[in-house]
């Protein structure tokens, strides 16, 4: 009876699984992530000197690494599908398509995107899917429709990936252009122990918790229109695992950043009230 019951339960289990959890892309795709924080990880060993880093400052070494890495080559090929990419609105699926904002860079018979690359077209349809601007052929087209699909992986959870968004593409070039080069320069000043690290990491890490609430708040405001949340894997992988990381790590920045400024403080006030007593 138990082992019937346990039976039952794994098979409901399997059954809210997405059908292309083990697909080809899908596994490259979180593959993907994994290598980034093996070469984050790799580069801490390069760069710091284990007998004088600390493992707080070791573990905040990698975080930025792998969140610079993140930045500019996971969201910056979002920022490139979402800028060179593009079809004709008509090519793509209707039922599918995320339709671009009215007259976005110009154009309004187009659709931008990793979509346009990856996306589902209308049978039949004269072109088929559309090349990334001028690449031309080769291994750099490969790496264009690549990331294109592993976008259109992760749109299954959040449709706005798979196209435009204006409030996700103008945080995103935030991110890409000026919080993925400083969290390099954090990772520089922890390998040469400057304590103005702790004021740059603060400054990432809010942005990056305000960048979290400005994703997903508009969202919510219109009913998650367009969210996933039907199996376990969009929901607590893709949704809540991914996003979350980026709110619970920088929350812990702020965290060890603040105490260090505050203990700076403190040796600078006990200075000052010694040499009062004087």
């Amino acid at each position: 009876m138990a082992s019937t019951t346990a039976s039952s339960s794994l098979e409901s289990f399997l059954n809210t699984l997405p059908p292309d959890l083990f697909d080809q892309t899908t596994l490259i795709s979180l593959a993907s992530t994994v290598a980034i924080l093996v070469a984050a990880y790799s580069l801490s060993r390069l760069a710091l000197d284990p007998k004088t880093t600390t493992s707080r400052y070791r573990f905040l070494f990698i975080w930025h690494a792998f969140d610079a890495l993140i930045h500019f080559c996971l969201e910056g090929s979002f920022l490139y599908h979402c800028f060179f990419s593009s079809a004709p609105l008509g090519h793509l699926d209707p039922n599918e398509v995320f339709i671009d904002p009215y007259n976005y860079l110009g154009r309004i018979d187009k659709v931008h995107g990793a979509q346009a690359i990856a996306g589902k077209f209308v049978e039949g349809v004269v072109g088929g899917p559309a090349k990334a601007g001028d690449v031309g052929g080769g291994f750099l087209e490969k790496i264009v429709k690549g990331t294109a699909e592993l976008w259109m992986v992760y749109a299954k959870a959040d449709k706005r990936w798979a196209g435009v968004d204006l409030s996700v593409v103008s945080l995103e070039l935030l991110t890409v252009l000026v919080v993925g080069p400083m969290a390099c320069w954090v990772c520089y000043d922890i390998a040469k122990k400057n304590s103005r690290v702790n004021i740059v990491m603060i400054m990432i890490a809010t942005a990056e918790i305000y960048g979290g609430w400005m994703t997903f708040c508009p969202e919510w405001l219109v009913g998650s229109v367009n969210l996933d949340t039907s199996n376990w894997m969009y929901l607590w992988l893709y949704l809540a695992f991914f996003n979350g990381l980026w709110v619970v790590i920088p929350a812990y920045v702020i965290y060890v950043a603040s105490g260090e400024i505050m203990s700076a403080f403190k040796v600078r006030d006990a200075a000052v009230k010694a040499k009062k007593s004087l």
